[in-house]
C-alpha cells in the first residue's frame, strides 16, 4: 500500500481541527486551511470519505452555491473494551456468554453432583 500523500495528510488534519459538534467544514473551508488548491482537495476528499477516514456529518445552505454543501467530520472512535481488544479477550468474551462463568459451573453441576431428573 502507498503512504499517505501531504495533501492527504494535510485535509485530515484541518478536518480534526475545524470540525465541531455543531458544525462540519464545507470542502472550501478545509482546502483554504489545509493550503491546498479546491481541485486538488475535491479529489482528495473523494478518496477519504469512500474509505471511511472522514465522513459527512450534515449539510447546510451557503451563499455562494444553489445546492446545499456537505459538511465533513471525522468519524466517531469506536468503543471497545479491554477483553475485545485481543482476539483471545473476544473469544473469551463469547464463551463466557454462551456457558455462563466458565468453569465454576462446571464444578457446581457436574456429572458427579448432577441431580437425575
Amino acid at each position: 500500500m502507498r503512504p499517505k500523500g501531504e495533501i492527504h495528510i494535510a485535509l485530515l488534519k484541518a478536518v480534526g481541527e475545524l470540525a465541531t459538534p455543531e458544525r462540519g467544514a464545507s470542502l472550501r473551508e478545509v482546502a483554504a486551511r489545509a493550503c491546498v488548491g479546491i481541485a486538488a482537495a475535491r479529489h482528495t476528499m473523494h478518496y477519504l470519505h469512500r474509505s471511511g477516514a472522514v465522513v459527512i456529518a450534515r449539510t447546510r445552505r451557503v451563499e455562494y452555491r444553489n445546492r446545499p454543501v456537505s459538511e465533513y467530520a471525522l468519524p466517531a472512535p469506536e468503543v471497545t473494551t479491554t477483553a475485545e481488544a485481543s482476539p483471545w479477550g473476544a473469544l473469551a468474551v463469547a464463551l463466557t456468554g454462551w456457558h455462563g462463568d466458565g468453569l465454576n459451573d462446571q464444578r457446581e453441576t457436574g456429572p458427579d453432583n448432577a441431580a437425575c431428573g
